[in-house]
């Protein structure tokens, strides 16, 4: 068989575009049988959907019952599982994984939370103050408030090390 770079371009990049939608998929795949032990280890109910954009696979947990997710849909428990879950995927592919988990909702909980943080930042830097610093977020949350505030016509730049980075917002 030949190697991609004894193709034509055209054919090569189908294969390696090919190969990188299998990659993800596996990852999606890896990371679903994961959680559905995670699961049936905690003997909960749970459906599992898997959606990619933009190359970052996206894994959501939904169930029948309003309240049956609720204790795992608490943001630091979210956190640690799409941690865990990256782990596991990493331990099969040895390949880093970017995935983002949401649990019954918890993301767009989340990002209605960091709307009204950035919300009152604006206020605070529209009553005359020179910058306004939210609290420590993950950089997925960072990325969010940064779109956010851009939207709003403000600049926002991350500031600190670790569990200590966190946002800053500016004037424009």
């Amino acid at each position: 068989m030949s190697s991609p770079t004894d193709l034509p371009t055209d054919v090569a990049e189908t294969i390696e575009g090919a190969e990188a939608a299998s990659t993800t998929v596996d990852e999606g795949d890896i990371a679903a049988d994961y959680l559905e032990e995670l699961l049936d280890l905690a003997d909960l109910d749970g459906d599992i959907e898997i959606t990619t954009s933009g190359g970052r696979v996206y894994l959501a947990i939904e169930a029948d019952e309003p309240d049956a997710l609720r204790t795992l849909s608490k943001p630091d428990t979210v956190a640690a599982l799409q941690e865990l879950t990256r782990l596991a995927v990493h331990a099969r592919t040895g390949e880093f994984s970017r995935l983002i988990l949401d649990v019954a909702g918890s993301r767009d909980a989340r990002a209605d939370e960091l709307q009204r943080l950035v919300d009152r930042a604006v206020e605070r830097l529209e009553a005359g103050a020179a910058s306004a610093a939210l609290p420590p977020m993950s950089s997925y949350e960072r990325k969010l408030v940064h779109d956010l505030v851009a939207e709003r016509g403000f600049v926002s730049e991350s500031e600190g090390e670790g569990a200590d980075r966190h946002t800053v917002i500016r004037r424009g």
